[in-house]
């Protein structure tokens, strides 16, 4: 036997109580509507009539008559009880079946789909639920689809370049020098940092990157990462890099591994769009938190272009990444890291001005 569909199980509930009501109405009329007639006659002939003689027609004509009141009520109460509960099922039942067909479509790739209000609170609820859900997936879609153009996009440059140098090479049309094969190593680097970002950032998504948060002292973490940097700038007179620890900070419960990746991320963009001025590292205390900054006085970030800094492979400028060999994916990177350290990450940037970065580490 086929299963019932959900306007049929509810058709088939009103009509079966709809059947025990009337049974229950007409059985227990059945025994009392005559007793309590014959006691309706009995009172009669105590006030001075006498009725031995036709009580028991009188009985017998009260119950056909009462028999064929039921039968018609009982006709006319099924009649208009099941056409209300057809009704009544059948709308509850058709917003279930207008979700089913929107949920088909956006499995079949319609992503505008939604499901409409319902006078339902019930219904409803599940509407905006569904709505809220598939607002969510459409996101996640056109993030796919970003990733992966932006990640063709940005393998084809250097494809491009490596192939060229190679087919020229290889019809001695360019001379092989030190030069063309720096150059290549270049480019060979640049799509292995990227698919090595890549590989990583999936991983950290994935919940399969453990972080290992321990009580730790930021000021060596700190002190670590700006004179790795500070090293690199030794003859470069107008661009420094400047440490802020005051004091008294507190251990903050972190992976210090992590951390030095984050600052690793931040200081290299800073000093990447920072032609000339300072980078300025600092740290400093707010209730049970350990904020770090990286200032940079460089060329900063259009307001527009703040809400998309953290996603995949986001440029604000395209061309100016591609040359200085970023790949666009280390925002990203340490955004979800801050995240699974049970802190957050910020920005503030003006153009002309400068940018500011900084993340929020749990006190130990």
């Amino acid at each position: 036997m086929a299963k019932l569909g959900l306007r049929s199980r509810l058709f088939l509930s009103h009509v079966t109580v709809m059947i025990v009501g009337l049974m229950t109405l007409t059985a227990i009329s059945k025994f009392s509507a005559p007793r309590y007639f014959v006691v309706y006659l009995e009172n009669i002939e105590v006030r001075g009539f006498s009725m031995r003689q036709v009580r028991t027609e009188l009985v017998r004509g009260f119950e056909f008559a009462w028999s064929r009141g039921a039968l018609w009520s009982m006709v006319m109460g099924a009649t208009a009880a099941g056409g209300l509960s057809y009704l009544v099922s059948k709308r509850i039942v058709q917003p279930l079946i207008q979700m089913e067909e929107i949920t088909q479509n956006f499995a079949a790739g319609h992503m505008e789909e939604r499901v409409p209000t319902s006078e339902i609170p019930e219904l409803n609820q599940l509407a905006s639920s569904f709505n809220r859900m598939a607002a969510e997936l459409k996101g996640v879609e056109l993030r796919r689809r970003d990733l992966m153009t932006d990640l063709t996009h940005e393998l084809r440059t250097p494809l491009t370049i490596v192939e060229g140098y190679l087919e020229g090479l290889a019809d001695n049309t360019i001379e092989p020098s030190s030069e063309i094969y720096h150059l290549l190593l270049k480019e060979a680097n640049r799509m292995r940092r990227l698919v090595n970002d890549l590989q990583e950032l999936s991983k950290i998504e994935a919940g399969y990157l453990p972080i290992d948060a321990h009580p730790t002292d930021l000021q060596s973490v700190l002190t670590s990462v700006v004179e790795r940097f500070s090293d690199q700038l030794i003859n470069t007179d107008n661009l420094a890099i400047a440490l802020k620890y005051p004091p008294g900070l507190p251990l903050v419960l972190a992976d210090a591994g992590r951390v030095e990746q984050i600052l690793v991320n931040l200081m290299s963009n800073a000093l990447r769009y920072t032609a000339t001025g300072t980078v300025i590292v600092s740290a400093y205390q707010v209730d049970k938190w350990v904020w770090v900054s990286v200032s940079d006085t460089g060329s900063g970030i259009a307001p527009e272009d703040l809400p998309q800094i953290f996603e995949r492979f986001w440029r604000a400028d395209r061309s100016r990444d591609r040359h200085s060999g970023g790949t666009g994916v280390g925002l990203a990177i340490c955004r979800r890291l801050v995240e699974l350290q049970g802190g957050t990450i910020e920005v503030e940037s003006e153009l002309g001005v400068g940018s500011t970065f900084r993340f929020s580490l749990p006190t130990a």
